[in-house]
């Protein structure tokens, strides 16, 4: 029989001229098992991957090819680096080809039909695919996304928010109806798109907050708390754009419940993330930095309680791009095909 070290993983990538996508490209070809067969852009159609990041220059020797020509229906897995909307439309006839899928757009991230339609704007086109699909959190649904055809990656924001929350909801030790999430993102979170407000004019030397009237994230945290708490939870989620260009940094305040005052905290998310490869929970009384987790898939945690009060605060940080997009679905896909999780996403952090 052959080991995992013997397997070939045949990828391709459909939408790769955006951020998720060239980060994407950086982590696969350094990735020992996986061969790049092909990636898509109508737009791009016949340029090599390097004439448009020289980055990848004697590491992706492919070009880019319209969906039609690209032959996904011969690769092993498919990530869709798309807005959203494009992977449910192609879902099926990939799925009959054989073919897994890991999307990073939103197609597959929300189980609530109505609320993915609300928030998106769109009608789903494949809601018996979405029943089916897996929601691509490693640290809470490991066993179902080694099984699964269809992942659904999860948002930059839910990654931090749920990491940071799961060892306290799924103790039941903090109130629920009140949880804040006070979160910040460096603007290449924005895609790559030309967008006045990510114009270097506009957010260099700024720092503002937006979707405070709401934000497509919030249902997505709220839908996957509410499993980790067995009920309803109350969230206030406030995201920034902060002056950075790679970079999330969340702080979670949260009320102890009166029975759990007497809990060890630390040792709770220490004992919690104990054989996580990539949650780093961190010396109490850390003060983690975005700059520690840049170009890394590792996710760090700092717990607080501040003059030993019934408060919590909870600091969680990782880079957007890497933990938060392409790294976790490059973790998805070494589950999906029985490979070690950290298999290609090693990386040490860039500092400085």
């Amino acid at each position: 029989m052959a080991s995992a070290a013997d397997t070939r993983i045949k990828v391709g990538i459909v939408g790769g001229t955006g951020y998720t996508g060239v980060e994407l490209l950086r982590l696969l070809a350094q990735h020992p098992n996986v061969e790049l067969r092909a990636i898509t852009s109508r737009k791009e159609d016949g340029m090599h991957v390097a004439e448009m990041y020289p980055s990848l220059r004697g590491r992706v020797d492919i070009k880019f090819q319209t969906p039609d020509t690209a032959g996904l229906e011969q690769c092993d897995v498919v990530f869709f680096a798309t807005p959203h909307g494009v992977a449910m439309s192609q879902a099926q006839a990939l799925l009959d080809a054989g073919v897994r899928i890991i999307d990073l757009a939103a197609d597959f991230r929300l189980q609530d039909l109505a609320s993915f339609e609300r928030w998106y704007k769109i009608q789903h086109a494949c809601p018996d695919i979405l029943k089916e699909s897996v929601y691509g959190l490693p640290e809470l649904n490991r066993e179902r996304v080694a099984k699964a055809k269809v992942v659904g990656n999860p948002g930059c924001y839910p990654t931090t928010v749920l990491l940071g929350l799961a060892p306290l909801l799924k103790g039941g030790l903090v109130e629920t109806d009140s949880i804040i999430a006070d979160c910040k993102s460096g603007v290449s979170g924005a895609g790559r798109k030309a967008e006045v407000h990510t114009l270097f004019s506009e957010a260099s030397d700024n720092f503002r907050a937006y979707g405070v009237a709401g934000h497509r994230h919030h249902p997505e945290i709220s839908e996957q708390l509410a499993l980790l708490a067995g009920k309803p939870v109350g969230l206030i989620f406030t995201p920034h754009l902060v002056p950075m260009i790679r970079g999330m940094f969340s702080t979670l305040y949260l009320r102890i419940l009166p029975s759990a005052l007497d809990t060890d905290f630390q040792a709770l998310f220490e004992q919690h993330y104990a054989n996580e490869p990539f949650v780093d929970v961190m010396p109490a009384g850390s003060l983690p930095e975005t700059r520690s987790v840049r170009a890394s898939n590792f996710l760090r945690i700092a717990v607080h309680r501040p003059e030993g009060g019934n408060q919590l605060v909870v600091l969680v940080v990782q880079d957007n791009l890497v933990k938060g997009a392409s790294g976790q679905a490059v973790q998805n896909m070494n589950l999906m095909f029985g490979l070690p999780e950290t298999t290609g996403l090693e990386h040490v952090a860039v500092l400085p």
